[in-house]
């Protein structure tokens, strides 16, 4: 008889109140998989979406589907080829699986364990849960795709958002002037994180006042938010800058040619979790939290992420624990 854990699920597309909690059977124990107790689950805008099947088209689903992609851990049991990470070990990951029906809202989970790696020492188990999604897409678009480099710099729009905190604070790592675009209840926020300088979006167009801040305009846009505060803000690149975004595909922005454009997904990568892991213990990388949620809450929990109004993270704590 199969192993069951407790685990938040749907059974079609739908909203909020499609989601069920209660007993599910674990999937098999594969060869390469590891069983891990979850201590903590970051929920992203993109749970909501694959839930409602706007995302069947990049990440097909199948029925019952437990919704999440990050987690943090402790393995439980390896598979034979599972040698990596043995027992005991406390994990985190970015689990994006060619299919969404085994996620992470879960007591339990198997999962490969390519998509796992040492969680940070520093962090809390609530604080790792909460940062592969964010942390992965704002190091492979910041870093990684946009190359910021030092003395270079860089405007965030949606600044204070899961995604933008972490890439004000990727970006002071690496060397650059930082100008976070949220509301202006979330300066102090920003400023804390790492921002040199913070812009009101609700204050008047974007570009102008970047244009006072940064005359010769940015070297490198970075967009997590996209909409009309993207739209005001193309005026601010630099003829030959960079603009990369998480949410524009590009095809209806009007961008001179010198202008390189990339739209980036996050993909599972545990060499770039590594180096998160990296940063976090050395004091580089925080991961500020909004809310938590138990997983019987799982409703109040996509409300909130729904809300588009979080700043920082909503992670989801299966086992209530005490704090690593």
């Amino acid at each position: 008889m199969a192993q069951q854990t407790k685990a938040a699920y749907y059974t079609e597309f739908g909203g909020i109140d499609k989601l069920q909690v209660g007993p599910l059977d674990l999937p098999e124990l594969g060869a390469a998989d590891v069983q891990v107790l979850v201590q903590a689950a970051g929920i992203n805008p993109v749970d909501a979406i694959v839930r409602e099947g706007k995302f069947a088209p990049v990440v097909p689903s199948a029925f019952p589907t437990v919704p999440g992609w990050d987690v943090c851990g402790i393995v439980e049991k390896c598979g034979p080829e599972a040698t990596r990470l043995p027992v005991g070990t406390e994990v985190y990951g970015y689990v994006r699986q060619p299919v969404a029906q085994h996620g992470t809202f879960a007591e339990r989970i198997v999962v490969p364990e390519q998509y796992l790696t040492k969680s940070p020492e520093k962090l809390s188990w609530v604080e790792a849960g909460g940062l592969p999604l964010v942390g992965l897409t704002a190091y492979q678009s910041v870093i990684k795709a946009g190359q910021l480099k030092a003395g270079e710099t860089v405007l965030i729009l949606g600044a204070s958002g899961g995604v933008g905190s972490a890439a004000i604070q990727l970006a002071k790592d690496a060397g650059a002037r930082v100008l976070a675009v949220a509301s202006a209840e979330n300066a102090d926020y920003m400023t804390k994180l790492g921002a040199d300088e913070t812009i009101d979006y609700k204050a008047g167009p974007v570009a102008d006042t970047v244009k006072k801040l940064a005359p010769e305009g940015v070297d490198l846009l970075f967009d997590a938010i996209s909409g009309d505060t993207l739209a005001q803000s193309l005026a601010t690149l630099k003829p030959n800058g960079r603009l990369i975004s998480v949410l524009n595909d590009g095809k209806s922005l009007s961008l001179p040619a010198s202008v390189r454009f990339q739209h980036v997904m996050a993909q599972p990568s545990v060499a770039d979790l590594d180096h998160l892991r990296e940063l976090a213990d050395a004091g580089k990388l925080t991961v500020p939290i909004a809310a938590t949620f138990a997983l019987d809450d799982v409703k109040k929990a996509f409300e909130q992420i729904e809300s588009h109004h979080t700043t920082g993270k909503v992670v989801i704590v299966p086992q209530r624990p005490e704090k690593k």
